[in-house]
């Protein structure tokens, strides 16, 4: 047993697994439960209830049953638990109690906690789960309060505090769970409830390492941006030169197509929210369906490269992705090192973010060719643009982003186990997930006489 499992404090990773399996098939056994349903809706099965568990908890949000019509109160509070559960406390607790129960931790265990985290080996630990807990709770209780004064006079003052808190944690988790069957497309016009949302997943999105680091600069009222680590810096410019080509080649794309009969300040906000929710959060106010080809598609690329590490989140990350870029262009340029803002990023690091991206490609990769071949007797296999509609789906669920054209609800049983794992392998990592399950091996590598292959 231990051969299989292997030491909780060498391998915190694998608590994060565990932690996450078992939380899902708790989740989900209970939202099955008559208690947790709607007793005039057909019953929630245990793979629908299996499905919604795993969105909820790592703050996908693609949906097979209607988060409002098919569950109860309880339910909905079953889901947005597992939805703050699974955005925060599940990575944070567990990787901490991994760090407790092995004693007096080493140095190589405060390095694991610490990179798990997004700190430095150094910090106080309980101090750093004590700053993201108060971050939290700010975030979300400033959400609330603003999509409450947003909402206002739009139902009855208990229904309209329910929605906005559960739109705020949702929102702040970049899970994407909306209390309607049309998400948030009634709101498309409403300019306080879509900057307050945007806002939520833009924060959610940068990681805690990023936030710890400008509100620290800005505390000490330091040169802030000379002040920001290379994270920050990365984080900062990759998420403000996504969300100006999401919005643009929306605009671009969509102007007289399928938002061509909206009002200009409802175009603006559709191009803007959608730059925003493509970074993992799945909220739409537009029907995903009606988009084009080519929108579906940059849509894919956006959701593939997510948020920022430590955050709420998915994806393989935009200081990945910026990694690559910054490497590339001194590759292209015949330089020898990589300079990013007066700092030399060190060539293991490129060398990391292209395995990450090319292990979060072929995960993707295999799960298209799976749905693809189990779907191939379903209703959907007849659709006109089925492959794009697949290919968006399994990127949507790795990178744990929530968005869907419409189709999600029709696919097979054995089609939704496959977007389960997807949830699962995207919330972890792909690199993360390998490592849960990898065994331990010796770090030994032997040499040879270097030979360099044709590049090109």
């Amino acid at each position: 047993m231990l051969q299989l499992t292997g030491s909780l404090t060498n391998y915190p990773a694998r608590v994060s697994f565990a932690a996450y399996v078992l939380t899902m098939l708790v989740g989900g056994f209970v939202l099955t439960l008559p208690v947790a349903g709607n007793p005039e809706r057909p019953p929630v099965s245990f793979v629908d209830g299996l499905f919604t568990a795993t969105s909820a908890c790592c703050v996908t949000g693609l949906t097979v049953r209607s988060t409002l019509h098919d569950f109860s109160a309880f339910g909905q509070a079953v889901i947005l638990f597992l939805i703050q559960l699974g955005g925060l406390g599940i990575m944070t607790i567990t990787t901490l109690v991994a760090f407790q129960i092995g004693g007096q931790a080493t140095l190589r265990q405060r390095a694991l906690v610490a990179d798990t985290l997004g700190i430095r080996s150094g910090h106080d630990l309980r101090w750093v789960t004590y700053a993201v807990l108060l971050t939290v709770t700010l975030a979300e209780l400033a959400g609330f309060a603003l999509l409450c004064w947003a909402t206002w006079g739009s139902g009855p003052p208990a229904a309209v505090a329910w929605r906005s808190l559960f739109h705020s944690v949702s929102a702040f988790c970049n899970a994407g769970f909306a209390l309607g069957d049309e998400n948030l497309m009634p709101d498309a016009g409403n300019v306080p409830v879509n900057l307050v949302i945007c806002g939520l997943i833009i924060v959610g999105g940068l990681g805690f390492p990023v936030i710890f680091d400008v509100v620290s600069r800005l505390r000490r009222r330091e040169r802030v941006w000379d002040r920001l680590h290379t994270q920050s810096k990365m984080m900062i410019i990759g998420t403000a030169c996504l969300l100006a080509f999401g919005a643009g080649s929306f605009w671009v794309l969509e102007w007289e197509e399928a938002i061509a009969r909206e009002p200009l300040v409802t175009k603006l906000l559709m191009g803007l929210f959608h730059s925003t929710t493509c970074r993992t959060a799945g909220f739409n106010t537009v029907d995903y369906a009606a988009l084009s080809s080519a929108t579906l598609f940059l849509a894919i690329i956006l959701m593939a490269i997510g948020a920022g590490p430590c955050s709420t989140g998915g994806g393989f990350k935009v200081s990945t992705f910026m990694t690559i870029v910054v490497g590339s262009w001194s590759s292209f340029r015949g330089l020898r090192r990589a300079n990013f803002f007066r700092r030399t990023i060190p060539a293991p690091a490129i060398q990391r973010a292209t395995a990450a991206s090319l292990l979060f490609a072929a995960v993707a990769i295999a799960a298209l060719v799976a749905l693809l071949v189990l779907e191939t007797r379903g209703v959907l296999a007849s659709r006109p643009r089925w492959f794009l509609e697949a290919l968006f789906e399994c990127i949507s669920a790795l990178g744990t982003v929530g968005l869907s054209t419409g189709i999600t609800a029709s696919l097979t049983d054995p089609g939704k186990i496959v977007l389960v794992v997807l949830m699962l392998v995207g919330r972890l990592g792909p690199v993360t997930a390998a490592a849960a399950l990898a065994r331990r091996r010796d770090a030994y590598q032997p040499e040879y006489p270097e030979e360099e292959p044709l590049i090109g």
